[in-house]
């Protein structure tokens, strides 16, 4: 049998060591083997009621998840703010620049390790040679060294190292590409959300006011009762009571509502003083009839947050692979070519020329860091998967919680537009007998109060049906400007 040539030999043994000195290849965790995310059967339809924003919502996973959900919520006002801010946010700008800077310093580590390094040498030397320092007789003799030469090094990546720390490289230039779609999700739920709760704070700043009239009335009457003998003062002082802690709930609601529109107007990359936010009010939305829903397993490899955490836990597979690597040899290699003269015109003379070519094999034997430092690598490849595997059980919750969620409030819709209903009813019964005269005003604005506290109940739990919706939209994920 012939033996192996010794080159092939070294190829072998190179393509070897490069194939199992950092490691194995990464695998990509496996999906979630759940196919619910709440314990039963998940309520495909929820419940209507006969009130704005109270038809039914179907939720099914045959349906497309739109890139730009907010869509679905028929506010022309809340799509041009949230375009306005996926341009001017400076949130996505700093998450935009940490991109570029990931993928900048792959491109740097790219080139340093993939290609050679080529130098251009030239100097000058003056030097002074002395008879007397070789044991001979006579004056010293000064005289010129000129050089120039191109060099060129190379590292073979024998161990794997190289490449391992691309790979990371490349993991985390990943990362903040996830990081910044996630960004984006979340600026847009942040300015929907918002601008839903100025909605609801417009809609019990006008019912507060309304009911604050109702018993500024009321008061009225009571005092002149009260003046005529038929009242006592108690009645009166109770009425008071009433009305100013109603007052005291105005101003707060109002700093909430333009503490909303500051808000707006930040998450748009505006301050707050310098642009008109629209103001939304509830009659500006529109309940979505029908919500998309993704398995489990597709959930993961759509969300940017887990996407994100996977690529984290790649760049630590690998960065681990790195430090493993350092156990075995590296090979550098290095070539010269040039010319040394001693006047700069016989520089680039035939006989001037020279050369050299160089390589080194360096195996360590010991290095007291290297154990710690793979300790350290393990560690940290451990809290990498620990936490990729909560932020995926995080995205499990977030998905059950806006279920139950928008089931549940459904229900409570239904429930304060039957309240709503009945109230209504009883108030237009009080208009009628007071019409008749078997009750009095007070009575009447007494009923009317009573229908405008269920009414404000009622237009909190609107809104609490369009903010549970927005939160079903961002746990099933996407980048907002996905194509």
């Amino acid at each position: 049998m012939q033996a192996m040539p010794p080159k092939l030999l070294a190829l072998a043994l190179a393509a070897l060591l490069a194939g199992c000195a950092s490691g194995p290849e990464f695998t990509a965790p496996a999906a979630p083997e759940v196919t619910h995310y709440t314990m039963g059967a998940s309520t495909a339809q929820t419940t209507q009621a006969d009130v704005p924003l109270g038809n039914a919502q179907r939720i099914a996973q045959d349906l497309t998840v739109e890139a730009r959900w907010w869509r679905a919520f028929g506010s022309a006002a809340l799509d041009d703010t949230i375009a306005r801010a996926l341009q001017a946010s400076p949130t996505l700008a700093a998450a935009q620049a940490r991109l570029a800077e990931a993928q900048a310093l792959q491109q740097a580590q790219s080139g340093a390790t993939e290609l050679p390094h080529v130098d251009l040498g030239v100097g000058v030397q003056r030097q002074h040679a002395s008879p007397a320092a070789q044991g001979q007789s006579g004056d010293g003799r000064t005289f010129g060294l000129y050089s120039a030469s191109v060099g060129v090094h190379y590292q073979l990546d024998l161990s794997g190292a190289n490449r391992r720390t691309l790979q990371a490289l490349a993991a985390r230039s990943d990362w903040r590409r996830h990081e910044l779609a996630a960004a984006r999700l979340t600026l847009a739920g942040q300015i929907a959300g918002t601008a839903i709760t100025r909605a609801r704070l417009a809609a019990q700043i006008d019912a507060s006011h309304t009911l604050l009239l109702s018993q500024q009335e009321q008061l009225a009457l009571a005092q002149r009762r009260v003046v005529l003998g038929q009242a006592a003062p108690d009645e009166a002082m109770l009425l008071q009571s009433q009305a100013a802690q109603t007052s005291a709930t105005l101003p707060v609601l109002r700093q909430q509502l333009q503490q909303a529109d500051h808000q707006l107007a930040v998450l748009a990359g505006q301050a707050p003083g310098a642009a008109e936010v629209p103001a939304f009010t509830l009659r500006d939305f529109t309940l979505p009839a029908d919500l998309p829903l993704v398995v489990p397993s597709e959930l993961v490899r759509r969300r940017p947050d887990i996407q994100a955490s996977e690529a984290l836990l790649h760049a630590a597979h690998a960065e681990r692979g790195a430090t493993i690597a350092g156990r075995y040899p590296q090979l550098n290699l290095s070539a010269a070519i040039g010319s040394q003269a001693l006047t700069s015109g016989a520089l680039f003379g035939g006989a001037s020329a020279l050369w050299s070519l160089a390589g080194q094999l360096t195996q360590p034997l010991f290095n007291a860091a290297q154990p710690a430092q793979e300790r350290a690598a393990d560690a940290a490849l451990d809290a990498a998967a620990a936490q990729y595997q909560s932020v995926v059980l995080q995205a499990l919750r977030s998905v059950a919680d806006a279920l139950r969620a928008i089931a549940n409030d459904a229900q409570a819709l239904r429930a304060l537009a039957d309240a709503d209903g009945a109230a209504q009813a009883a108030l237009r019964t009080a208009s009628e007998r007071h019409r008749l005269g078997s009750i009095s005003y007070a009575q009447l604005l007494l009923t009317q109060q009573q229908a405008q506290q269920v009414h404000m109940q009622l237009a909190g739990a609107q809104a609490q049906r369009l903010t549970d919706t927005v939160a079903l939209y961002q746990a099933v994920g996407g980048d907002p400007l996905r194509e």
